[in-house]
C-alpha cells in the first residue's frame, strides 16, 4: 500500500494544484489547502471562523470553476489557468479585485455574484467544521469508473490523498482508526458525502456524468473519508501506508 497522488487547492473551488511532497502539521489542514475562499454578496463569511459551503462560490453552484488549475510560480503569487478565459497571476491576499474580474465570466447569472476574496487566519476552509484532509482510495474510485464503464478524472472528488493498494471500499473499515503515511499518522473521522460539485468534468468545467446516481446505484452517497493530521512530518508519493488497529 502506498501514497501516490497529492493535491491541494489553495482557493477554494477555483484550481487544483499536483504535488509530490508536502509537510504536514499536526493538526492543521494541508499547508495552503483551501487557505482562500471566494465569498458571495450573500455570504456571512469573514476568514475568522469555519461557515459552511454554501457561503463561497463553488463547483456544485458553479461548473465552470472545475476547469481552473493552479500553481505557485513564487511564495507569494499564485498562477491560475482555465479553458475559457486564459491564465492570471495573483498575490490572494491583495488582489482579490483583480481575481473576482477574472473569474466573473464563469459564474452563471442566477446565482450569487462573488465579492471577494477572504483569508482563512486559522485553517484551510474545508467543508468540515474541524481541519480535515481528505484521503481516497484508488482501488475504489476504479469500481466506480467500471460502473461508469469509461475513465473518469480524479479530480472529480477534490480529494487531497489517493493511496492504492487496498482492496475497494476498504475505507469504510478506517473509520475511527489511525492511518500512517510515511512517518506520518492521521485519525479518519468520517465519510464524505458526495455534492452535484462531482458531476462536473475537471477540464472543460460541463457536468457531464451523474455520479451521485452512479454512487446510489453502488449503495451510497459517500466517497473518500475526512481525516485530521495527528503528527507532524513530510509525506511524498510512494510512501508506504498502513492502516494502525
Amino acid at each position: 500500500m502506498k501514497l501516490v497522488q497529492i493535491w491541494r487547492y489553495p482557493i477554494k473551488s477555483h484550481g487544483s494544484e499536483n504535488l509530490e511532497t508536502i509537510d504536514i502539521l499536526n493538526g492543521k489542514t494541508l499547508p495552503l489547502d483551501r487557505k482562500w475562499a471566494v465569498i458571495h454578496d450573500q455570504s456571512e463569511a469573514d476568514g475568522l471562523t469555519w461557515v459552511p459551503c454554501r457561503n463561497f462560490s463553488r463547483v456544485a453552484k458553479a461548473p465552470q470553476l472545475a476547469a481552473i488549475s493552479a500553481n505557485w510560480i513564487s511564495e507569494n503569487k499564485l498562477e491560475l489557468n482555465h479553458p475559457s478565459i486564459g491564465e492570471i497571476c495573483i498575490n490572494p491576499d491583495h488582489e482579490s479585485e483583480k481575481f473576482i474580474n477574472w473569474v466573473n465570466p464563469l459564474m452563471p447569472e442566477n446565482r450569487a455574484a462573488s465579492k471577494k476574496l477572504v483569508r482563512s487566519v486559522q485553517t484551510g476552509m474545508t467543508d468540515t467544521d474541524f481541519p480535515s484532509i481528505s484521503i481516497g482510495n484508488l482501488a475504489s474510485h476504479r469500481e466506480i469508473e467500471k460502473r461508469h464503464g469509461e475513465e473518469l478524472s480524479l479530480l472529480r472528488w477534490r480529494c487531497n490523498l489517493w493511496v492504492d493498494g487496498f482492496a475497494p471500499w476498504d475505507e469504510h473499515k478506517w473509520i475511527g482508526k489511525s492511518i500512517k503515511i510515511g512517518n506520518v499518522t492521521f485519525k479518519v473521522e468520517e465519510e464524505i458525502v458526495r455534492c452535484l460539485a462531482t458531476t462536473a468534468n475537471p477540464i472543460t468545467g460541463v457536468r457531464d456524468v451523474d455520479t451521485l446516481g452512479l454512487l446510489e446505484s453502488m449503495g451510497q452517497d459517500d466517497f473518500t473519508v475526512a481525516a485530521t493530521a495527528t503528527s507532524d512530518g513530510q509525506i511524498k508519493c510512494g510512501d508506504p501506508v498502513e492502516v494502525l488497529e
